[in-house]
């Protein structure tokens, strides 16, 4: 990244509702989208049983899409008055609403993230930054990871290299170079298979701190396979739809036990970020893991003797791991109404850098 000219401080919303499926992330943070800022109330709510459902049944843009997409943007609009009320009503400049993406595909020249701006706008009688991703798809880049830039904000007085980690839905990594630069991308699952092969053989959401993984047996052959995917061998910048690894996992471990499974399928997250390593131009000094993979000490465990290097939660640096992803969005939201680049040759693969987000205003 190169230097940038300081901008009015803005006090932005930001809300992300990622690929875990489980609910909404909201959080404060006065900003001017070039300096990290100083971060306000953050606070998580769950998205309801029927529209957590819906949402899965609209990955991939299939099914009663416009409808699921009306509702959890009124539930947006619920953890917004939420947010504010225990704020404390402060004035709000802007709010950056992510949306939840459905479909991702860069290489056909596709994203998809649900969720109505303008009705946002008009409810919350605030405006709204949305659409963060299609400008970067259209210029040619992934779309994706977006949230280089604030991580590269927090890390500016930490000692470089470093990797920030987020392991989501699906797992994304940030590269700090000492001198600034930068290279992100999607390293390959993180907790969204896991979660979905816990929910179909125990019934529950996710596997609570690793324990049923605890009780299992990795099969090393089946990581090994599975590290032989074509996405693997890609260069970065590259990035994943949710479900891309879907087939492949499957296959690989039909016939496990539920616990078998679980150690197998954390295996295979902890085994591809060990991976994408090899694309650093030199390792960094440390590893800062954010995303709701970090409360689960079974993966963070493995992933420590994955990687080889020091492992810990953003909390280490003072960082709020659970807000951080919705941190970020209302950073770039800042970022886009100042016209600031939001993606990077290094972190999207686009030609050169190039600003997004599209601005809805509310009703006058």
């Amino acid at each position: 990244m190169i230097a940038e000219t300081r901008q009015p401080t803005l006090l932005a919303l930001g809300l992300m509702s990622g690929t875990s499926l489980d609910g909404v992330d909201a959080a404060l943070l006065a900003t001017d989208g070039v300096s990290a800022g100083k971060p306000g109330l953050s606070l998580t709510i769950s998205y309801p049983p029927a529209l957590r459902q819906g949402l899965r049944e609209s990955l991939g843009g299939v099914g009663a899409v416009a409808e699921i997409e009306r509702d959890m943007t009124l539930f947006h609009a619920e953890v917004v008055d939420e947010l504010r009320r225990r704020a404390g009503t402060p004035s709000i400049d802007v709010i950056g609403f992510h949306g939840h993406t459905i479909l991702h595909q860069p290489e056909h020249g596709r994203t998809w993230q649900i969720g109505d701006g303008a009705l946002l706008a008009e409810l919350t009688g605030l405006p709204v930054v949305s659409d963060f991703r299609s400008a970067d798809v259209a210029a040619g880049g992934q779309g994706a990871p977006l949230l280089p830039a604030y991580h590269a904000a927090l890390a500016e007085a930490e000692s470089l290299p470093l990797a920030v980690l987020n392991i989501g839905g699906v797992a994304n990594v940030t590269w700090i170079g000492a001198d600034g630069s930068l290279l992100a991308f999607d390293t390959g699952p993180g907790n969204a298979l896991l979660d979905d092969w816990v929910l179909q053989h125990t019934g529950a959401a996710f596997d609570q701190d690793g324990l049923l993984a605890l009780q299992g047996v990795v099969d090393l052959g089946a990581v090994a396979r599975f590290l032989d995917h074509s996405f693997f061998a890609r260069q970065p910048p590259k990035s994943l739809d949710r479900d891309d690894f879907r087939d492949h996992a499957t296959a690989l471990l039909a016939g496990k036990t539920p616990a078998d499974g679980a150690a197998t399928l954390a295996a295979f997250t902890t085994a591809s970020i060990a991976a994408a390593g090899r694309w650093f131009p030199e390792p960094p000094r440390a590893w800062l893991i954010c995303g709701g993979g970090r409360h689960n000490s079974y993966l963070m465990a493995k992933l420590a003797e994955a990687v080889g290097n020091a492992v810990a939660p953003v909390e280490q640096q003072g960082w709020d791991g659970d807000a951080l992803e919705a941190q970020g969005f209302a950073f770039l939201a800042v970022r886009s109404l100042s016209g600031l680049p939001l993606s990077w040759p290094g972190t999207t693969g686009v030609a050169a850098p190039q600003p997004g987000g599209r601005v809805h205003r509310p009703p006058s």
